[in-house]
Formats: C-alpha cells, sequence, structure tokens
C-alpha cells in the first residue's frame, strides 16, 4: 500500500467535504466489471479491498481513494487472421473486391465476437486528499494516469480546484546548482547517486547516471556545456529516498529504516489493522515532507 511515486496536485480551495459526503460522491462512478461487449470500464472501488465496502478510507482526516480501470485485451493476430479470412471467403463467393468500409464493418464484426471471450486485466491507482495540507497526492509515475485520477474526481464533485505545485525557483535550476556545487543542499538533503542530465534546447542531448558518483569531475564537464539536471536521487532527513524530476514529480520512492521501525512497533492483527497502520504513518511522514519539498525550493509559487 505504501505510495512508490507521487504525483502532486495542489488544491486551490479548501477541500470542505467529509468522508460519509465524499463516499456519496463517489458512488456515482463505483466500478463495474466490463460488460461482455464493451472494451473498457473504470470506476472507484473500496481501498481496503475485500476488507471493507466503503469508498473512502479515513486516518488523522486524510482520505483515501482507489480507482480501478479494466480492460479486454484481443490479440491482434488473431483478428488480423479472422478478419483476413472473412474477407477472402466473400471475395471468393461474391467475384469482387470488397470496399475499405466493408471491411471496416468486418473488423467490428469480428471484435464484437471475439469481445465476451477476450482476456480483461485490470490496475488500481491510488490517491489521498489532505484537506487541512491542502494537497491530493496520487500514486502514479505518469503524468497522464494522475490526471485521469483527477478527472473521475472532478467528474465526481462537479469541480475540483487544484492545479500542479509552482515554487519560486525551479527544480531544474535549483538540482544544477547543488550538483554545480554553487549552491549546497540543506543539511536535511543528500544527494544520492543518481541523476539525468539534458541540453535545454528542444533536441537537447540527455544524459543519464545510475549508481554514479555524481561528485566527478565528468558530470561537472556535462554541466559546463550547459545540461541542465531535470531528474535527481536524494534522501530527505535519514527518512524518505526518492528520485526528484524537474516537475516536482517523485518516483521511486522508499520509506527509510526511521519510518519502518515505526510500523515494526504497530500492533496489527489483521491485514485491514495494517493497511490502516501503514495509511496513518505514510500520509503523517509526507505530510511533514511536502511543504519542506516546497521550502527546498525558495518557496511556492502561487497561482494567480
Amino acid at each position: 500500500m505504501w505510495f512508490k511515486n507521487l504525483t502532486l496536485f495542489r488544491l486551490t480551495e479548501s477541500f470542505t467535504l467529509n468522508p460519509a459526503e465524499l463516499e456519496e460522491k463517489l458512488q456515482q462512478m463505483a466500478f463495474k466489471p466490463c460488460g461482455a461487449h464493451e472494451l473498457a470500464s473504470s470506476g472507484w472501488v473500496a481501498p481496503l479491498g475485500k476488507h471493507s465496502e466503503q469508498l473512502v478510507h479515513t486516518a488523522n482526516s486524510f482520505m483515501m481513494l482507489c480507482s480501478k480501470r479494466e480492460e479486454k485485451v484481443l490479440p491482434s493476430q488473431v483478428v488480423i487472421e479472422l478478419v483476413q479470412d472473412k474477407i477472402t471467403e466473400i471475395e471468393d463467393r461474391e467475384g469482387r473486391k470488397l470496399a475499405k468500409k466493408e471491411r471496416t464493418a468486418i473488423k467490428d464484426e469480428i471484435t464484437f465476437e471475439l469481445l465476451p471471450k477476450a482476456f480483461v486485466f485490470s490496475k488500481k491507482t491510488y490517491a489521498y486528499i489532505d484537506p487541512q495540507g491542502g494537497w491530493l497526492v496520487v500514486d502514479a509515475a505518469s503524468a497522464k494516469k494522475a490526471e485521469d485520477v483527477l478527472s473521475a474526481l472532478r467528474k465526481c464533485l462537479g469541480s475540483l480546484p487544484a492545479v500542479p505545485p509552482l515554487t519560486v525557483t525551479k527544480p531544474v535550476v535549483m538540482m544544477t546548482d547543488w550538483l554545480f556545487a554553487e549552491h549546497l543542499p540543506p543539511a536535511d538533503v543528500t544527494i544520492e547517486d543518481e541523476c539525468e542530465l539534458r541540453m535545454p534546447d528542444e533536441a537537447g542531448s540527455t544524459v543519464r547516471c545510475k549508481r554514479h558518483d555524481l561528485s566527478l569531475p565528468e558530470i561537472k564537464n556535462h554541466l559546463d556545456t550547459g545540461k541542465q539536471v531535470i531528474k535527481l536521487a536524494i534522501s530527505w532527513d535519514d527518512r524518505l529516498s526518492f528520485v526528484l524530476d524537474e516537475n516536482l514529480g517523485i518516483k521511486q520512492l522508499k520509506f527509510l529504516d526511521l519510518i519502518q521501525d515505526q510500523v515494526a512497533e504497530s500492533e496489527a492483527n489483521n491485514g485491514a489493522e495494517q493497511f490502516d497502520v501503514d495509511f496513518s504513518i505514510m500520509t503523517l511522514e509526507l505530510a511533514r515532507f511536502l511543504p519542506r519539498l516546497l521550502d527546498l525550493f525558495d518557496g511556492e509559487l502561487k497561482s494567480a
């Protein structure tokens, strides 16, 4: 349940719904499996899975949600072969070449027939709302997946004013300065062994380094040519480690020993209790970290 990636949205207005009210709104788009002839289906499911039917799981005022998407997959080669066989049969029987419109209709017909037998796979995306801190946090590595969750929330709520956070100093500028050693990172930030450098022009070359000493001269040589840091692995306060990108996106998030010790000290008796413990510890830790993240880049730039 621990989030591995963070895509952040700043709530630009107070979130005033309580868990019961939010639950009622989400029920409008509760997940239903794909019908026999549907290609995909999406909706909200209980974050606790089989342990609960509630679509909102709450701890310390944080509200967790879970979006589920189910899709059907038809092997493309199977469809191509069946369509070609059907086209050949008709053309041989009628002694003519089928028009493009007729071929498309045959493909649609065969796809419709195969859908009830198609492979089905699903994916869950977790998110939580922090009303006091003013955050929507989505466990998604891609901006599109996070935007899909935000869009689904907006459909249920009517509106949800939320934007990606902006900082006074752009992360790419500050992270480049850290590696250039023009500004040393704060005491609670440690630069790790991974980065991505890119020239700022449109077709700029990119250099990726993993398990690499970033203080070596070769890194500075890349910076001297004008490359900027667009991703950087760092750890914070010996509590979290992650890769930070130029848009304040967080990837490969790990909760370090100080946090895991808190989890080990908990006395959960079952899966539901352990989920609740993990969620509480994770969200309280991130509530401490996210304001600090903004501070690292000289504070939040409020949108107009």
